[in-house]
């Protein structure tokens, strides 16, 4: 049974109000999917999550776009890139470290059968994947995230509701903290001069130790699963979206800040742990052939008191990111018949009642 977020208990999370899905498809066109791969008799435990900056050709109608990357143990495709030029022109896709060839090919067969120009007359393509590694549930060896998988997640992705969370597509066979993690996703309302804006967040959380895990500001090192043998380091992925008209140095600076709302939950990224930043506005689009109309294209005015609460969004909905795939999740039975228990929320509630906080009753 799914459990309820840890808001829903009455402990919200931050200052900022979040969006009106407290998710990342908050931030206007912006579309999640899942592809879920469970047979645990054949060690499989897996999936794919696609997120789409926007509805339309993502080649042709590029987002702006930085990576930040806190701790480097990971193997992604398209950061060069995405670096070098500020945009992203793909699906970004989330999958398991050894189907990242896998997934990063479907979603260029994905945009090859829509742009016969692909590899042609217009050139290549980049392809952004992002991993972390689900090996100690899924079998990694068995190479079972195909090209199709990633196709068809691209393919279901959906932007008018929330996303799921937990145990789902890229997050199925994750780790946090020693108990179940996965997807979780979070946003937050920027209100500006010109309207309002939302900074949206979805993480794959596959990191940290039970003795490390904080709930805001609460140790909760006195709730612990099992011992596992050997606890890998783990890793984590966020994506950051915005509609906000940012630039690719303005995103970089709002990824960079996402470190602090990891900081928050326990995390001080161990040496293996691959924890990386990838962040888009797509409310800065850019043609495949640009015009000089691009050179004067509006970005948000930095003055201090409005970049700092995006950096407050997304330090803040990244936080609360974490802790929704640690409470959105249910117990999983992978390989060789490991089984990961959830983080028990009553537990939790009790600890943070404890500590002085105030929710509803438990």
């Amino acid at each position: 049974m799914i459990q309820q977020r840890l808001r829903d208990h009455g402990f919200p999370v931050g200052r900022l109000p979040t969006g009106s899905r407290n998710c990342i498809t908050d931030v206007a066109d912006v579309r999640v999917g899942h592809i879920t791969l469970r047979e645990p008799d054949k060690g499989i435990c897996t999936g794919v999550t696609a997120i789409l900056p926007h509805g339309g050709n993502p080649f042709r109608v590029k987002s702006t776009a930085a990576s930040h990357v806190i701790n480097g143990f990971g193997k992604t495709t398209g950061l060069v890139q995405v670096e070098e030029l500020g945009t992203l022109e793909s699906p970004l896709l989330l999958t398991n470290t050894f189907g990242v060839p896998a997934a990063t090919e479907g979603a260029l067969r994905w945009l090859m059968e829509r742009d016969p120009s692909i590899g042609d007359s217009a050139g290549s393509v980049n392809v952004v994947t992002a991993e972390c590694n689900d090996g100690w549930l899924n079998d990694l060896r068995g190479l079972h995230v195909r090209p199709g998988h990633a196709f068809r997640a691209i393919e279901c992705a959906r932007g008018d509701r929330r996303s799921e969370e937990g145990s789902i597509g890229a997050g199925t066979g994750m780790i946090c903290f020693g108990w179940k993690g996965g997807i979780g996703t979070s946003s937050r309302r920027i209100t500006t001069e010109r309207g309002v804006g939302h900074i949206g967040v979805l993480t794959l959380t596959n990191f940290g130790r039970p003795e490390d895990l904080t709930i805001l500001g609460v140790p909760m090192d006195r709730i612990a699963p099992e011992t596992m043998e050997s606890p890998p380091d783990g890793s984590v992925i966020i994506v950051l979206a915005t509609d906000l008209p940012m630039d690719a140095r303005q995103l970089k600076r709002v990824a960079r800040r996402s470190a602090f709302g990891l900081a928050r939950t326990g995390s001080f990224a161990y040496h293996g742990s691959g924890d990386i930043v990838i962040a888009f506005s797509n409310a800065r689009l850019q043609p495949h052939v640009p015009d000089d109309s691009i050179l004067s294209a509006g970005h948000l005015a930095e003055d201090g008191p409005l970049i700092s609460r995006c950096f407050r969004a997304a330090a803040e909905a990244t936080e609360e990111a974490v802790y929704n795939s640690l409470f959105q999740t249910e117990t999983i039975t992978g390989r060789q018949g490991r089984s990961i228990p959830i983080l028990p929320p009553s537990a939790v509630l009790e600890r943070l009642k404890e500590a002085g906080l105030l929710g509803r009753d438990v």
